[in-house]
């Protein structure tokens, strides 16, 4: 881990860019140039220069004059990613939306993902991506100990994070506190004895979810901000699910009942 840290460093001295503005992979790319993201050049390995699988991403950055840059294979070599495929794009530092831009009521109920101070970028890049897909109003991550929206978030997001509302916050218990004030129901993912099974509980309503770190949970102050807490049953030797797993199955949970109620609403 300490000698990726230090390649990191060096990299980056050498290139002089802020490794936040890198987006990276083909799709992650063409989910950006297809949000409209702002990117000031894009790299691709010249190798690449006639794959059919890049017409679309170089078809687009032609369109919005988007500088295009074939490189060779040394190029890639001075970043610290190993699934870039080819294809890294410079853009500007990421967009955040305000925790307001977030509970911006659209079609149904506020569905709305907190992170507790998750810091492994992969879980939350997974978490952005099942929260686009499962139709979720935004994300909302705070300013400290935990992953921003940095490269391999983006990577990990498939693309998702060009299509969803992040909002960056100060304070996570903060945030309850104004979403609750705005009518938000809030239910935090936790195995404790007063938790309620995650298939007993209400989702179909505004709400928010609230993931807690890998390992620690919820921090103490979130856990009492929370309307309640939730758990999901585990049957095998592990006591706990994955951060990004959990919240892949309290949304589509959240989906569920909320598909399930209006099929039977008359």
């Amino acid at each position: 881990m300490e000698r990726r840290r230090v390649e990191r460093r060096h990299a980056q001295r050498r290139l002089d860019v802020d490794f936040d503005d890198v987006i990276y992979g083909v799709h992650a790319v063409e989910e950006a140039l297809a949000a409209a993201e702002s990117l000031r050049t894009i790299h691709v390995a010249q190798e690449r220069r006639r794959d059919p699988a890049l017409r679309k991403l170089l078809t687009a950055a032609r369109e919005r004059r988007i500088f295009v840059k074939f490189e060779e294979r040394p190029f890639f070599t001075r970043f610290p990613y190993k699934a870039h495929q080819g294809v890294i794009a410079f853009g500007t530092p990421f967009p955040y939306a305000s925790l307001d831009e977030v509970l911006v009521r659209k079609d149904g109920p506020l569905l709305v993902v907190v992170l507790d101070h998750v810091t492994d970028p992969h879980n939350v890049g997974a978490i952005v991506r099942t929260a686009e897909c499962a139709g979720a109003s935004g994300v909302v991550i705070p300013e400290r100990r935990a992953a921003g929206v940095n490269a391999t978030v983006r990577k990990a997001a498939a693309g998702a994070s060009a299509h969803l509302p992040i909002a960056r916050v100060a304070n996570v218990a903060d945030a309850i506190r104004r979403m609750k004030k705005a009518g938000v129901w809030v239910a935090g993912a936790q195995t404790d004895p007063e938790s309620i099974d995650f298939m007993q509980a209400d989702f179909n309503r505004d709400l928010a979810i609230v993931i807690g770190a890998e390992g620690a949970g919820l921090a103490q102050l979130v856990r009492r901000e929370c309307d309640y807490l939730v758990k999901i049953p585990t049957l095998g030797k592990v006591e706990s699910l994955n951060a990004s797993v959990a919240a892949g199955v309290l949304l589509y949970e959240a989906v569920r009942q909320r598909r399930s109620a209006a099929a039977s609403a008359p």
